[in-house]
This record gives C-alpha cells, sequence and structure tokens, in this order.
C-alpha cells in the first residue's frame, strides 16, 4: 500500500502545483473513517481507495480526481455524509465522491428501478464530469485484480459479469484500452477458467515453440524497414489477450490452430503524414489482408481513438495485426479521455474540445424509458454496437450502430427530424426508410410538419435513441386517446346522476378516490381500474349509488357479438390474427384486461401459457371484422386503381393502405379491409388473384416474433 507521502510525491512528479494539502487531508480522512474495516483479503479496507488513486496517479490525473479516489467509499461504507466530504473538500469533489457512490449501488443482475434510478443519477453526474467514471474504473480494476480473495464463487461470478457486461464496455468507450483488456482478462478467467487455462496453456506452447522471440523478430523488422525510408518508430509487439483470442474463436466458430492473427504491433511516428507513409511502406512491403484494413484517422471512433489498422501475411506465413499512431493518437488510445485530465489541462465543460456524445445519448433517453429493464436495455445498446459512419448532406459525420437505418440516423441528428421523417435519400437515391446504411453513405432525410412517428418503426431500428423516442411517442398517443374516451365515460357517468353535479365536486371526489390528477382519473376510469359505481358515489356521497350506470364493456371493443362471454364482458379483436365471422376462434383471458380473441391457427397462441383459454364462437349478430392483406401488384400504370376497384366492388372498406416494398418490378402492400365475414374475404381474394395487374394477394398474420415487437411497441 502506498504512504501518505509517497502517493503526494507520485502527483507533484508530474503536477507539481498540486494541492498537497488537499490529498495529505483526504489521506487522513478516509484512514480514519475506514478505521478497522478489513477486506475479504484481511488487508484494511483504507489500502483500497490508496491502491485505486495510486493507479489514478499512472494516468496524471489532477489532484481533486486523486482525493476523489482516496475519498469514494467514505459516502457508502462510513458514517461521512456528503455535507461532511463537501464541507472538508469542496463542492467539486464532493459531487464525485457522489457519483461513484451512485454506481457501485448498481447490481447487474437486479432489474429493479433502484438499479435504474442509481444508473440514472450516475449517467447524470458523468455527462457533467467524466472524472466520475475514471474514479469507478480504477475502481473496479482493483476490485477485479484482488477477486480471487473473495470466498464465495457466485459472488465472484456476479461481478466478474458485472465487469464484463458494465464496465469493459465502458472503459471501451471512453478509449482506455488498457483498463478494458485488463478488466475482460481478469473477468474472463473467473466466468470461463477452462477456456483461460487452456488459451494461456495454447500461446505458452507458441512462445516456447518460437524460440520465445518471434514477436521481437517481427518488431524489429518493422522498425528496420522503416528507419531505412526515414521514419522513426517506437515498434512494439504482443500476443492478443485470451478473452480476444476466445471471443474471435467463439465468434467465428474456429480453432485456436486456425486462429491466425494472433500477434498484434504498434508502430507510433511522429505525426499523421508519416502514418500514411508508413502504412504504404508496409503494404508495399507484405500483402494485405484484405477487408482487414480500418482508417480511424479520417473518421475516428466515438471516443476519439485515432489510429490505422491493418493486417498483412509477413514473410513468416503470420497474418500480423498493425496499428500505425502518432504519438498524440498513441497518448489518446492508451488514457482515452483520461488523458485531457493530466496536468490539470482540462475542465468538467471541456473534455479537449470532444464532447462525450455518446453519454449525450444516454442521459436523453433517461426520460423516455418507462422501466428499469428499458433503461438497462438502452444503455447496454449504446456501449456494445459496433459503429459505422455517415454524412449528411453539409458533410457531418454522424456515427451509428451497424445495421442502422435512415430513422435512427434522422434521430442521431436530432429528435425534431425523426419524429418528422416522412423519406430518405442515401447518396442521392430515394430508398425505403427501412434500408440498412452502409459506411460512408451520406443520408438526407426527407421531413414534413404534418408526419408524426410510425409504430411499425419499432420494428427495423436499433439505435436506443430511436427506440427510446418511439417508445414514447406510442405511450403518449396511447395515453392521451385513453383519457379521451375517459372522459365520454365520465360524461355519461355526470349525466346518470340524480342531480346537476357541483363545480367543486371533481376536486373532492380525485381525494376521496386518491387520485392526483383529472387526467389520472380519466384514464382509470378507460381501463376500468376503477368501478363507474365508485366514480358517481365519489361525486354525490350516498345518493349516487342507485343511479350508477349499469357495468359496460371496454369502449374500443369491436362490433361483433360473441358467444361464450357473459354479456357485458370486455373484449377485443386480436391484432395478430385479425379474425373475422366465419374463422374458428377462442378467447384468452387475463386478470384486470379484455378478453383477447384470436383465430384459432393463430401462430402466437403456443405463447399464451399464462392465460386461461375460453372456447368461443361467433354469434349472429356480428358485424364483421378487420382483415389484413398482403397484395403484390405489377409496377405498371393504374395497378393500383385496378386494385381500389375490386375492393370498391365489394364493398370492402379500406382502413388502412401502406407500401411495405417497391422494387423494379413489383410493388407489396398491406391492406386493412372491413369485411362481413370469412366468405366475403375470400370472395375478395378470388377477385385480386383474377386480375392481371395483381400478382399475388394473401391474408396477413403476424408471426410470434413480430406480434412481441408489435406489442411492445
Amino acid at each position: 500500500m502506498l504512504r501518505q507521502y509517497e502517493l503526494v510525491e507520485r502527483v507533484r512528479r508530474y503536477d507539481p502545483d498540486a494541492d498537497e494539502e488537499l490529498l495529505d487531508r483526504a489521506y487522513v480522512f478516509s484512514m480514519k473513517a475506514h478505521g478497522n474495516q478489513k477486506r475479504a483479503s484481511g488487508d484494511p479496507y483504507f489500502s483500497h481507495p490508496i491502491e485505486v488513486a495510486g493507479i489514478l496517479t499512472d494516468l496524471h490525473l489532477d489532484d481533486q480526481t486523486i482525493a476523489t479516489a482516496i475519498l469514494h467509499d467514505t459516502i457508502e461504507d462510513t458514517v461521512a455524509t456528503y455535507d461532511e466530504i463537501e464541507r472538508l473538500f469542496g463542492t467539486q469533489v464532493a459531487r464525485m465522491v457522489d457519483g461513484v457512490t451512485k454506481l457501485s449501488k448498481i447490481e447487474a443482475q437486479s432489474e429493479s428501478q433502484r438499479a435504474a434510478e442509481n444508473l440514472r443519477k450516475f449517467l447524470l453526474a458523468m455527462s457533467d464530469d467524466i472524472r466520475v467514471l475514471l474514479v469507478k474504473l480504477a475502481d473496479r480494476l482493483h476490485n477485479m485484480r484482488t477477486l480471487r480473495h473473495i470466498p464465495n464463487p457466485d459472488k465472484r461470478r456476479r461481478i466478474a459479469r458485472e465487469t464484463m457486461e458494465i464496465y469493459a464496455p465502458l472503459a471501451e468507450r471512453i478509449g482506455m484500452y488498457e483498463f478494458m483488456k485488463e478488466m475482460q482478462t481478469l473477468a474472463f478467467r473467473e466466468l470461463e477458467p477452462e477456456a483461460y487455462e487452456s488459451i494461456t496453456k495454447r500461446l505458452e506452447q507458441m512462445r516456447e515453440g518460437d524460440s520465445g522471440d518471434r514477436v521481437a523478430r517481427i518488431a524489429s523488422g518493422l522498425t528496420l524497414l522503416l528507419g531505412r525510408h526515414g521514419i522513426q518508430a517506437e515498434v512494439t509487439g504482443r500476443e492478443k489477450h485470451p478473452y480476444s483470442i476466445w471471443r474471435k474463436m467463439t465468434e467465428r466458430h474456429i480453432s485456436f490452430e486456425q486462429l491466425s492473427d494472433v500477434m498484434a504491433f504498434r508502430a507510433v511516428v511522429a505525426d499523421t503524414e508519416q502514418c500514411y507513409r508508413a502504412l504504404g511502406l508496409i503494404h508495399q512491403r507484405w500483402p494485405m489482408v484484405p477487408g482487414r484494413f480500418k482508417d480511424y484517422v479520417s473518421t475516428p471512433k466515438r471516443n476519439g481513438y485515432r489510429s490505422l489498422h491493418t493486417t498483412v501475411i509477413h514473410n513468416e506465413k503470420a497474418r500480423v495485426e498493425i496499428q500505425i499512431r502518432s504519438e498524440a493518437m498513441h497518448a489518446q488510445a492508451e488514457f482515452g479521455y483520461a488523458a485531457h485530465w493530466a496536468y490539470k489541462s482540462g475542465t468538467p465543460a471541456d473534455t479537449g474540445g470532444r464532447k462525450v456524445s455518446w453519454i449525450r445519448d444516454l442521459v436523453e433517453i433517461l426520460d423516455t424509458a418507462e422501466s428499469a429493464e428499458e433503461l438497462l436495455e438502452h444503455t447496454r445498446m449504446a456501449m456494445y454496437q459496433d459503429r459505422i459512419f455517415a454524412f449528411t448532406p453539409s458533410g457531418e459525420l454522424i456515427q451509428l450502430p451497424k445495421g442502422a437505418t435512415p430513422i435512427d440516423f434522422a434521430y442521431a441528428v436530432h429528435t425534431d427530424l425523426g419524429n418528422q421523417a416522412v423519406g430518405a435519400k442515401v447518396n442521392g437515391r430515394l430508398v425505403p426508410l427501412r434500408t440498412p446504411i452502409a459506411n460512408g453513405d451520406q443520408v438526407q432525410i426527407l421531413k414534413s410538419a404534418a408526419q408524426s412517428p410510425q409504430p411499425e418503426w419499432l420494428n427495423f431500428v436499433v439505435t436506443a435513441k430511436a427506440r427510446a423516442s418511439l417508445r414514447r411517442y406510442v405511450r403518449n398517443k396511447e395515453r392521451d386517446e385513453t383519457i379521451a374516451l375517459g372522459r365520454k365515460f365520465y360524461e355519461e357517468i355526470v349525466a346518470r346522476l340524480p342531480a346537476p353535479v357541483r363545480p367543486e365536486a371533481l376536486g373532492e371526489a380525485l381525494k376521496r378516490l386518491h387520485l392526483p390528477s383529472e387526467e389520472a382519473l380519466m384514464e382509470a376510469i378507460a381501463r376500468r381500474s376503477i368501478d363507474d359505481a365508485a366514480v358517481a358515489d365519489a361525486l354525490m356521497p350516498g345518493v349516487a349509488a342507485a343511479s350508477a350506470p349499469p357495468p359496460r364493456a371496454l369502449p374500443h371493443r369491436d362490433a361483433v357479438s360473441i358467444k361464450g362471454l357473459t354479456p357485458g364482458v370486455a373484449f377485443r379483436l386480436a391484432a395478430c390474427c385479425h379474425p373475422v365471422p366465419g374463422d374458428r376462434i377462442v378467447g384468452l383471458r387475463r386478470p384486470d384486461a379484455p378478453v383477447e380473441v384470436h383465430a384459432i391457427d393463430c401462430a402466437t397462441l403456443a405463447a399464451q401459457g399464462d392465460a386461461d383459454w375460453v372456447d368461443l364462437a361467433w354469434g349472429d349478430a356480428s358485424d364483421g371484422g378487420t382483415a389484413r392483406l398482403s397484395v403484390i401488384l405489377r409496377n405498371e400504370p393504374g395497378a393500383l386503381g385496378v386494385m381500389a376497384g375490386i375492393l370498391g366492388a365489394h364493398a370492402a372498406n379500406i382502413l388502412n393502405l401502406s407500401l411495405t416494398h417497391r422494387d423494379a418490378s413489383f410493388h407489396t402492400f398491406h391492406v386493412d379491409l372491413e369485411v362481413r365475414d370469412l366468405a366475403h374475404l375470400m370472395r375478395i381474394l378470388a377477385a385480386l388473384r383474377a386480375a392481371d395487374a395483381v400478382s399475388s394477394a394473401e391474408r396477413v398474420r403476424r408471426g410470434e416474433e413480430e406480434e412481441a415487437r408489435w406489442e411492445a411497441a
């Protein structure tokens, strides 16, 4: 463990102006606060925050960050309070200690509201001051180095899994690759001990077979090659770490022997110009492996990482990965955003001129996540996905995950642009909104103020920001419609009362019903979570019970008659299979929900294990239902008119028409129709299939996977 004077001296070596008195006070305060506490290893607990501070001195961080590291466990594990830390060490240090404490409380395996709230507070703190994350990552790294001392294997695995799922990706996102690699290796050793042991042993055997000097020979050859052409380079080589090797083996489904690029080399040169010169010399000397060149200099990673990556076939018949970067790029790659805090060169609002945009995106979706599961899902999406680069028409670079669509692009530019998107041009050509964007595409979003987000976009967007914005819109729209519906029923309840309602009666009723607002009452009425009689009695106590309206079905139930249900029981026709009179049907009943009416051959029924089944049949007074058709029209003038004419001739009302796919020869439409019964539907299908303009016409029922996405929307 570092002694007090040793820690202070470490800081003063790279920052002679450091506040020595602040560090001394923090050291003494933390030592006294932790007192006789012990770690699982038996060491004094106080040794842990000092080692964390020591890790951060290797990154040359400022004195406030070092003081935060020394104090980071005091609020959580001792009687010290936030106010006390603020009074003794200042507001900035107190806020950072509090931010670290918030993240320390997250349980990766606990999908609870508390976990989400802690993550919410941490992200907000981190977006203001990235040093909070630097301290937490150093804290987790030291905990992983001492993980073996924890006797409970389940706890060790939980901590290792937490590290692999949250902390290592966080380290990667801010460019701290050395932290990421060590955390992944230590977590991998705990989670997959046999795989770790096997790969480590194979690496040792490989070194022994090469007399242990192949890495040195290749590095020396690279140095000589560049030196002969006037480029002074510091070349280092290493074997890839065990977790990286294991991940490639599992992803590619290959053995260790088949994995040829287990060595990586780094050439650090003076400036950007020499990076490209060195790349050209290397490609002239050895053949490049196709598809393995990446230019992160002209298009940096989202965390600011810049480097040239290439893989070549070396003359020892080995595939060798080489990274080429300038000295400035190397500092960024080694320490990430931590490099901006060296020698007090940054402030919380200025991380070297680069905004931590992915953190900003996470903060923006904090207000849109309805549940803890959704928030944690968005967080992991933002941390894990690989990136592509696309450009706005003005040349602004937008980074997105692989598989992103124009809708993801629009939301990445601005939420309002995503909400108003009606079309897109990629490289000047109109494309469907679900088209995946490729690296280097220029994307122009066409918008209209009259447009609103479409729930079906949730079926293909991939970014957390887009999904969160769409889910918020769908929830808000559904709530507004529910409140409007509840207001109509409220007016019916009031109309049935024996006397006019006083103006102040509504406010008094809300208190009696323990509801916070008028909107909450209307929503409760529409959802039938409150009885009509209870509403009437709350408005006019003692008088209304005898005149309360009879029980009613949910207002949005379909205008059909169903045999097998008690009159007044709410039901709805399932959107997954669109049953119409004539289909064999079955009901699914769940608590506090209307009965779902499904066609007996619905693809989603097998997954409905939590519902009671009810035998149903169509009643004599059924007025029809809604059917969905998929119609493929030939791409020729008048084809759409032919389809519309057939539907009109058969008295089928079109409720919704959407173009789902188009190419040079055919256009595919989804059509929602009001039909009287199954026989009516079959006549319409037969007429469509007989038309020359129609290539095919089929009834559509969504599959289980699409239904789940629809319900999630």
